[in-house]
């Protein structure tokens, strides 16, 4: 077992989930420091989690298949090219994914692993276990040696109990550019905890969203069917479920904005009018003004040339990248050796 967990029954087949938090659920229905520091801020600011109950998780997923969304399909294909090559470069390994969702993409790299001809454990990480539990059963029905262990927990939780290896190792995938959600700060400490948990033998594969044209950037997070501003919403909607809350989502508008400054997509909650919030369970009362904002997400997006030089300053070893033709997203590859840099590798287009 690839991490110390508190276990519950299988599910189906070959299938396990486990909690990371021991007992303490990943939203306390009572107290949330975050959440009551992050609202009595000057703006007000909610953390990014609280997207993903089940109606959040499937708005995301509608998300992906937009066409203003570029993100999903682009990272598609440079794995529909690559992925042969990520597995004959780690061979056989246990794959754990942080943040794994439906596991759409990840099922190009089971394809890939599966030519290897040996059995795969699959390790996917989510704070859903509704999404865990439904994915999960998806795979071992199209992967049948496939065993997967799901476990409910944030990235945070599942890197402090990373535990070592036996042979033949891991690769930990983290796709999507949900790295771009993290502040300059919080990126370095997640980045360095990587560094600090890949054992020899291991690998991480990293999904880069890069830096390109703003209008394509705001255009991807301002969706013309408004799926972006309904998951965006949601996220009042599940404050009122977990916290006993009034919040009402009409009073609220969605917007999106590329900072070219920070080079990032930042996502708000705007007021439309005077009104007062409540949310019982944490004994907190809000007002709201007019035009005042909750900022609910940051996306920042990366400079492919410069990405190697400051993974190695956070203790990784990029060995191998890949982007697509219009270089608008970049996968790389990582272990724990600390062997040279090849730079041209890292900047050639598929």
């Amino acid at each position: 077992m690839i991490l110390s967990a508190q276990t519950s029954p299988s599910l189906v087949g070959d299938i396990e989930i486990q909690y990371l938090h021991h007992n303490q659920p990943i939203y306390n229905p009572n107290f949330d420091p975050e959440i009551i520091d992050g609202l009595q801020k000057t703006p007000k600011t909610l953390p990014a989690r609280y997207f993903y109950d089940a109606k959040g998780s499937q708005l995301f997923e509608q998300i992906c298949q937009l066409p203003e969304y570029y993100p999903t399909r682009t990272e598609a294909s440079i794995l529909q090219n690559c992925a042969d090559e990520i597995a004959a470069i780690t061979g056989i390994c246990e794959i754990v994914e942080l943040g794994s969702g439906s596991s759409t993409k990840t099922r190009l790299l089971l394809n890939a692993y599966q030519q290897l001809g040996e059995a795969v454990h699959y390790v996917p990480i989510d704070v859903s276990a509704e999404i865990l539990v439904e994915s999960a059963k998806q795979l071992v029905t199209e992967y049948p040696t496939l065993k997967v262990t799901g476990l409910v927990g944030t990235y945070d939780e599942a890197l402090e109990q990373l535990i070592e290896t036996t042979p033949p190792g891991r690769l930990v995938i983290f796709l999507g550019s949900s790295i771009g959600n993290f502040t300059p700060q919080a990126c370095d400490r997640f980045l360095q905890e990587v560094a600090q948990g890949l054992q020899p033998g291991d690998y991480f594969l990293l999904g880069i969203d890069l830096q390109k044209s703003p209008d394509v950037l705001e255009a991807a997070y301002n969706d013309s069917q408004g799926i972006t501003a309904a998951f965006n919403l949601n996220m009042l909607e599940h404050l009122n479920w977990r916290f006993d809350g009034n919040f009402d989502p009409s009073l609220f508008k969605h917007r999106a904005i590329y900072n070219k400054k920070e080079h990032q997509i930042e996502m708000y909650l705007d007021a439309q009018k005077d009104h007062q919030v409540s949310l019982n369970s944490l004994n907190l009362n809000l007002d709201f003004k007019a035009g005042e904002t909750i900022h609910t997400e940051i996306s920042r997006k990366f400079n492919w040339q410069t990405l190697p030089e400051y993974l190695t300053q956070q203790g990784l070893n990029p060995i191998q990248g890949w982007v697509d033709e219009k270089e608008w997203f970049g996968l790389m590859l990582i272990n724990s050796q600390k062997s040279p840099l090849s730079l041209p590798n890292l900047t050639k287009p598929l």
